[in-house]
């Protein structure tokens, strides 16, 4: 009988990192929105879809997260494989974000270089706990 574990503890720690790290990317990127609209001459109709876009990515990093930890630990890889489709939405207004937001700051320039970066290891990670559990 061969008792293989084939859920991957790396992943699992980025996950979990990543949970941490998005919780202090959301309000650094939060207060710096709201920094941005009173030191900045931000436009009314520009505020909305840039706060909109970082709540969307809120809402979308907690299914995200979830269902890798959850496809990662129960070795599936249907949570796993939805956690990754997740994650190309979040990379998505990830690069809204560093790119075509009213004002960016060194400081967005960082925290989304951070941000990317993780997501494309966890990524990876992801797609090789996927192939593990399919074989």
């Amino acid at each position: 009988n061969n008792s293989s574990q084939l859920s991957s503890l790396p992943l699992q720690i980025l996950l979990y990192v990543n949970g941490i790290y998005y919780i202090f990317y959301f309000l650094a990127t939060l207060a710096m929105i709201i920094y941005k609209s009173q030191v900045f001459s931000y436009p009314d109709d520009l505020l909305a879809p840039d706060l909109a876009v970082l709540f969307l990515m809120a809402i979308l990093e907690v299914p995200r997260l979830y269902l890798g930890f959850k496809g990662n630990l129960t070795e599936a890889e249907a949570p796993l494989g939805l956690s990754l489709g997740l994650t190309v939405g979040s990379v998505v207004l990830c690069v809204y974000l560093l790119l075509w937001q009213t004002y960016v700051l060194w400081a967005d320039v960082l925290l989304n270089a951070l941000l990317l970066s993780a997501y494309g290891l966890e990524s990876g990670l992801k797609v090789t706990a996927i192939a593990a559990f399919v074989s």
